[in-house]
């Protein structure tokens, strides 16, 4: 049987979480717009007959500016360190110069494919060009193109990440999707939410920490506790009358009922944590070891 460890590496907004879910075939990473959503690794599990892949979606490669990216680059450096194959992502509408300096300067010790994505649409236009781009640097070994967002091309690419896994024994029992605990995506899937409500920096300046996760007869009962900065974010959030807060339990119920398949009343509330992103006891409270 085929057993890897697959990891994702790229810039921001390269679209890692989208290829994870379209590999896998499974919605496991939240997605949004908006640059450095994903701030932990996460782990997906493909296991088909023949083989079994461990892929890994890991943050955005940035320079650290608080404590919290400090973490998030080290979820990326434990990940460089324990992968059999890289895929290093580049959305092609990006700056290719800018992510060869990247790439080049990582040191990889193990078999990487450069993935091209993004190359639906005016992207297809661009690929010759990119792929000469990237042809000419020494530490690419090999190209792909694919439209995570579409699928094109993730078969064929998949079909190539098998043929270089090694043979062992799997890790993980067949039906798992995941090493990560059902009250982790809850709190991402709130946590996506308020990526789409909310602007400026919001997103960047919250976390969600699940507080409670009971499973009764009918329904699962969920608290959760929206972490910001300052009370003036905290009346953001609220929203005129409590209007916003409304809002975003709606659609993290909606969304968290579809991903566990059951019905769900969910409690939300807003903490105000000053300085979190700096402070080790709160980061490790949240979930970044």
């Amino acid at each position: 049987m085929k057993v890897g460890f697959v990891n994702i590496f790229g810039k921001p907004n390269a679209g890692k979480s989208t290829l994870l879910n379209a590999l896998i075939g499974e919605k496991l990473a939240i997605v949004s717009p908006k640059v450095q959503t994903t701030r932990h690794r996460i782990k997906g599990i493909l296991t088909e007959p023949g083989y079994q892949l461990i892929f890994s979606d890991t943050p955005g490669i940035i320079e650290p500016k608080y404590r919290l990216h400090e973490k998030m680059m080290q979820a990326v450096k434990s990940a460089l360190e324990d992968a059999d194959l890289a895929l290093l992502l580049v959305d092609i509408h990006d700056n290719w110069a800018e992510n060869d300096e990247i790439f080049s300067s990582l040191k990889l010790k193990v078999p990487s494919i450069l993935v091209l994505n993004k190359v639906d649409g005016s992207g297809l236009k661009k690929l010759p060009e990119a792929k000469a781009f990237f042809e000419s640097k020494p530490w690419v070994k090999e190209i792909a193109a694919v439209s995570a967002l579409t699928g094109e091309g993730v078969s064929q690419l998949l079909d190539r990440i098998v043929s270089r896994m090694p043979e062992g024994e799997p890790f993980f029992d067949g039906e798992n999707l995941t090493d990560l605990p059902t009250r982790f995506f809850v709190g991402e899937l709130i946590r996506e939410q308020i990526y789409q409500l909310y602007q400026d920096e919001i997103p960047y300046h919250a976390a969600v920490l699940v507080q409670e996760f009971k499973e009764k007869n009918t329904l699962i009962k969920i608290q959760a506790d929206v972490i910001v900065q300052r009370e003036t974010q905290k009346g953001i959030v609220l929203g005129e009358k409590g209007k916003m807060i409304r809002e975003l339990g709606t659609r993290s119920r909606e969304q968290i009922e579809k991903f566990l398949g059951q019905k769900v009343f969910l409690e939300l509330f807003v903490k105000v944590r000053p300085k979190w992103r700096d402070n080790e006891l709160h980061l490790r409270e949240y979930g970044y070891k």
